[in-house]
């Protein structure tokens, strides 16, 4: 029987994070920050096995970019 674990983690802007960084960071990739107008890049960050977007059926294509989302 398997045993699912979810850990959960708050971003919050009031304490001076930035969601944008934190998923560039998830992802090992170079995201912009548009509210910001700074770029997070992590893409040189080493350990990440797999990172991946999934939509459900009927989604637009364009939010397989981690950009838009």
């Amino acid at each position: 029987m398997a045993i699912y674990h979810l850990h959960a983690k708050l971003i919050s802007r009031a304490t001076g994070r930035s969601v944008v960084a934190a998923a560039a960071y998830r992802a090992a990739s170079r995201l912009h920050d548009a509210r910001l107008d700074r770029a997070h890049d992590f893409s040189n960050k080493s350990g990440v096995v797999h990172s991946e977007i999934l939509l459900p059926d009927g989604a637009p294509e364009r939010f397989l970019d981690r950009s838009v989302l």
